[in-house]
């Protein structure tokens, strides 16, 4: 990952840890950023975009925020994305309003779209062992796994079976983003790595 999409991301995960867990995954051939399993902005060439929906969009525009156009084979495309410039990152207080309004509304998006229902053993990395395991956390579907996250997903299932090492957390965090735990991007797998070793590890040492 380049420098400025690297500090980008730092700094929105500074001022959007008030939505929930911050992850990123790849997207739109740049970042992807997550609350709670829910994508409400994108980190592209160092720039960060809110995503836009039906209510939002038309103030985004009113504030002079420009789309993000993504090159698809070649094609440009204009993307439901808008450009946080410099002077709405000094407005935090506006920039946290929108961020919000972004995530409720990808948020309201994700439940709302219809369809056959995808069953958690059918994911990647899901066996159905461990889908009985998130049953009896409260986790039926794919959609409530995304909504929780990888690291609170993990932690309840830890709470059922003290046994489960870094490989399940890995496994969920690929379940949702769609790759195999050892796929995962570097990014990524580094945060848990190191998320595990802080919180479950440490936590266990003898003293």
């Amino acid at each position: 990952m380049e420098n400025a999409s690297e500090n980008k991301i730092m700094q929105a995960r500074g001022c959007f840890d008030f939505l929930g867990q911050i992850t990123v995954r790849s997207q739109f051939g740049g970042y992807g950023l997550l609350a709670n399993g829910i994508m409400f902005a994108v980190v592209s060439e160092g720039e960060l975009y809110l995503r836009a929906n039906d209510q939002v969009e038309g103030v985004f525009r009113a504030r002079g925020m420009t789309n993000f156009v993504y090159a698809k084979r070649g094609v440009p495309v204009l993307l439901r994305y808008y450009w946080v410039d410099a002077f709405l990152w000094g407005d935090e207080r506006t920039l946290r309003h929108f961020a919000q309004q972004a995530y409720q509304g990808a948020k309201t998006e994700v439940l709302s779209k219809k369809g056959p229902t995808v069953r958690l053993k059918d994911l990647p990395n899901l066996s159905a062992s461990l889908e009985r395991l998130l049953w009896k956390a409260g986790i039926k579907s794919a959609a409530e796994l995304r909504l929780e996250g990888a690291k609170r997903c993990y932690l309840k299932l830890r709470a059922l079976r003290h046994s489960l090492g870094i490989n399940v957390l890995l496994s969920l965090a690929g379940a949702i983003s769609g790759y195999h735990y050892a796929a995962l991007p570097l990014m990524i797998r580094i945060d848990l790595i190191e998320w595990f070793e802080t919180h479950i590890s440490a936590a266990y040492e003898p003293a």
